[in-house]
């Protein structure tokens, strides 16, 4: 066991992504998982908070920890199996997403869920039930987990199989390895209808698995995780279309999702099936520019798709995109159209670009992330669209929207330049919140709730629904140590 408590040994534990900042007494990196429940379990004796780290690339500051010790999986970081027959992967938490693509890759297999940055922990992308681009086919990382082995904040483990164990309406029985039987009331929740990463994922019946997937950090700590893995496509069509006007893009996502939605509804084969569906504003593009010399100068907004594909089918579904895009106003000789995977792979890196840059902005300015996580129903997306528009074209606030509209999901970054505008995005972005509850959707839709959104978690859900949340982390943690101030405020 490796334990650090030198200040200066310590800040790469006290700030993730988002630039939110916090400070502990020391850092214990345990190698096994004999040592992990020890370190719980004298934690949980003497009352002591714990935060679970895992890469530090959220974007919620819930890795942070606001006192007490950090535990950092950082050593438990072995891929243990790849079953290609049976098509899953066994991992401890502290893989990175990135080697785990790589290693898949070498065997012809592929891992879904893929958020924007790969350099983060598998462990806590089940921790926020993380999604991204591929979330509008796939789904995000809840669809992929078969089994997890946990341990409890008071040093008991508990292993679940999907399928093995399920709550009785809205009773739920847990039994740990030592044979101690936890029994939960779960609270009836309105989830909402769209991507979702806001709170504990609660309904009658559900598997228990689930209660666990985007728990944060604040029900246990996973020590072993078995993942469904698929083949890898034939091929994979990636383009970016570029548009006169903000508007066409948003239109040209809403047509290619109706007919993406219908194709697999009648299980059609070689027609339209998107398996992304990114949008860029004209705001982002401008920001892009530099590093991105050839998006075409009066192109005022993006769209990034693809579609997985069998080379047989290749050219007639190219034809098929390029057929659909030309109603949309788009100049088609100034599509990026990738023929390789080289060409993909610059695309790629296009797409994932004006997060990085939008973190860097942040972190040079010294500000925390103003960024929406944001989702609404699809039938809902094009009036929240302009509600945006309009809410930002009164602020005079620099901002870049884009966002994987595939799923309605919207990142509006507000780009303070000081501490007043800094102020006035918190407003808008409360605003944000408000407006896309008020319209069933959800404040997190991929990043979690952290610390920094527990506000907006109250919006959403209300305090008496909290409070039932809250009341399932005291069945798991009586002694309430594991992750304080993530999803429910710490005071």
């Amino acid at each position: 066991m490796i334990i650090k408590t030198k200040q200066d040994e310590l800040q790469n534990y006290l700030t993730d992504a988002s630039n939110y900042k916090g400070s502990c007494e020391a850092v214990y990196i345990p190698q096994n998982k004999e040592e992990l429940i020890k370190i719980l379990k004298e934690a949980n004796e003497q009352r002591t908070k714990v935060t679970i780290a895992g890469a530090g690339t959220g974007l919620t500051g819930a890795r942070v920890p606001e006192e007490g010790i950090v535990i950092s999986t950082e050593k438990l970081n072995r891929i243990l199996e790849i079953n290609i027959e049976e098509k899953f992967a066994i991992v401890e938490p502290a893989v990175y997403l990135s080697h785990f693509l790589d290693e898949l890759k070498s065997f012809g297999f592929f891992y879904p869920p893929d958020p924007t940055e790969k350099n983060c922990f598998i462990g806590g992308t089940v921790a926020t039930n993380a999604s991204g681009a591929k979330t509008f086919k796939y789904g995000a990382t809840r669809n992929f987990v078969q089994e997890l082995e946990i341990v409890l904040a008071d040093g008991n483990e508990i292993y679940l199989k999907r399928g093995e164990v399920s709550a009785k309406g809205n009773k739920l029985n847990l039994r740990t390895k030592s044979g101690k039987e936890i029994f939960i009331e779960l609270p009836e929740i309105n989830l909402p209808v769209t991507k979702n990463a806001s709170g504990y994922f609660v309904k009658p019946n559900m598997d228990a698995i689930d209660l666990f997937i985007g728990s944060e950090g604040t029900l246990g700590v996973f020590t072993k995780i078995k993942l469904k893995i698929l083949p890898s496509p034939e091929r994979i069509i990636s383009m970016v279309a570029f548009f006169n006007k903000e508007i066409d893009a948003i239109s040209f996502v809403n047509k290619a999702r109706e007919i993406s939605y219908r194709t697999r509804q009648d299980n059609l084969s070689d027609e339209i099936d998107a398996l992304a569906l990114e949008f860029f504003d004209n705001n982002s593009l401008k920001f892009l520019s530099f590093d991105f010399p050839n998006i075409p100068p009066k192109a005022n907004a993006a769209v990034w798709f693809e579609q997985e594909v069998k080379l047989s089918a290749e050219d007639k579904l190219i034809e098929k995109w390029f057929s659909l895009i030309s109603d949309y106003n788009v100049d088609e000789e100034k599509i990026w159209f990738a023929t390789n995977e080289s060409e993909r792979k610059q695309i790629e890196e296009f797409r994932h670009a004006i997060s990085w840059k939008v973190n860097e902005y942040i972190s040079r300015n010294n500000f925390r992330k103003l960024g929406t996580d944001v989702a609404v129903p699809d039938n809902e997306m094009k009036n929240f669209y302009h509600f945006l528009i309009d809410l930002m074209s009164k602020s005079n606030l620099d901002f870049v929207l884009y966002g994987h509209l595939g799923n309605s999901h919207f990142h509006l970054n507000i780009l303070p330049k000081n501490e007043n505008e800094f102020q006035s995005g918190k407003e808008l972005y409360r605003k944000i919140c408000l407006k896309a509850i008020e319209l069933k959707g959800t404040v997190s839709a991929e990043h979690g709730i952290g610390k920094i959104k527990t506000q907006y978690l109250i919006d959403m859900f209300g305090e008496e629904t909290i409070n039932k949340m809250k009341a399932i982390k005291q069945k798991l943690d009586p002694n309430y140590i594991l992750g304080v101030g993530n999803i429910f405020k710490s005071s």
